[in-house]
């Protein structure tokens, strides 16, 4: 009787041990099973999130593309200018950089433009109206670091923005640019491209930047990092469930 008690104990440990056991099994098999879903998840977000990083590059490719475009075309019609050393075009972070030094639109210490050099920014104007039509364009003033004596200036600020603004109003007034696109700033001196340590410095840094900003650029950049920051993120995931 004892040995009959003793085999039927054996008998209900030996089940509840082994449905102990296969609820530990699906409790695994479950969590594996939701790991498993959750990197397919991620995987196929990251797949999308690259997809439209893509779609953004090319987008920012296009764009700087035609700033390009519009680059040869003034190097093209500005040939004389840029071999007398007098313009120079750049391609930089900021977009397409027309650089004007002040000597050639201006007398020492004045701000009207010089009626010979209207040619020159005529075939500037014509550009930004047609090939580079609807983007945002900023007309900065620089000087050298030389104080103001005798021209009548508070400082090296006001001149360099009054320069800045009779471009603005030439090309505007004169070249069909839309008013609400374009802006004028003046920075003095204290943007030098050089060292105004020399006479050639000081020639250089004296200067009217125009600058065309690619169209929505800045957008589609903030658009980019988002992205880049959210694959971060799901790399960081992907990592913790795949170990």
């Amino acid at each position: 009787m004892k040995f009959e008690k003793r085999q039927i104990c054996s008998v209900l440990f030996i089940m509840f041990l082994c449905i102990a056991i296969s609820g530990c099994s699906i409790t695994i098999q479950k969590g594996r099973r939701s790991d498993v879903e959750r990197i397919e998840s991620l995987e196929y977000e990251t797949e999308t999130l690259n997809a439209r990083l893509a779609q953004l590059q090319d987008a920012k490719d296009e764009e700087m593309s035609e700033l390009v475009k519009a680059k040869k075309l003034l190097e093209k019609q500005l040939k004389k200018e840029i071999g007398d050393k007098d313009v120079r075009l750049e391609m930089a972070k900021k977009g397409l950089v027309i650089i004007f030094l002040s000597e050639v639109l201006f007398d020492s210490g004045k701000a009207d433009i010089k009626k010979e050099v209207y040619t020159a920014l005529d075939k500037v104007g014509k550009v930004l109206a047609e090939n580079l039509k609807g983007r945002e364009i900023g007309i900065e003033g620089h000087t050298d670091n030389e104080p103001i004596k005798h021209s009548g200036w508070k400082s090296n600020w006001e001149l360099s923005t009054a320069r800045a603004t009779s471009v603005l109003h030439y090309l505007v007034d004169n070249k069909d640019i839309e008013p609400k696109k374009v802006s004028a700033s003046g920075h003095g001196e204290y943007k030098p491209v050089v060292s105004n340590d020399t006479p050639e410095g000081r020639r250089q840094n004296r200067r009217v930047e125009i600058v065309v900003l690619p169209k929505n650029i800045e957008k589609i950049q903030a658009d980019m990092d988002k992205i880049a920051e959210r694959k971060r993120r799901i790399q960081k995931r992907l990592r913790k469930y795949k170990k």
